[in-house]
């Protein structure tokens, strides 16, 4: 079952309520999605260790419901 565009949002910023949240849907198939997220949470964390953050907000469906996330994640400028 493919996730919504929104529910990826929702979930990042029910994690992260600061953040500013794009998705773009790569393939057209509900399956394969890229993110820009933008936290004051990611200040002073490795760029691996900001991925960890939004996956960790994903709570598990990387892999299931949602294939691939192609992630750009920053603090603000």
């Amino acid at each position: 079952m493919a996730m919504q565009a929104s529910e990826i949002e929702r979930l990042i910023k029910d994690a992260l309520p600061d953040a500013i949240v794009e998705i773009t849907d790569l393939a057209g198939d509900g399956d394969h999605y890229g993110a820009r997220v933008v936290s004051e949470a990611f200040r002073g964390k490795t760029r691996v260790q900001q991925h960890q953050i939004v996956y960790a907000a994903l709570k598990g469906q990387m892999g299931g419901d949602l294939h691939a996330l192609a992630l750009q994640t920053s603090p603000p400028a």
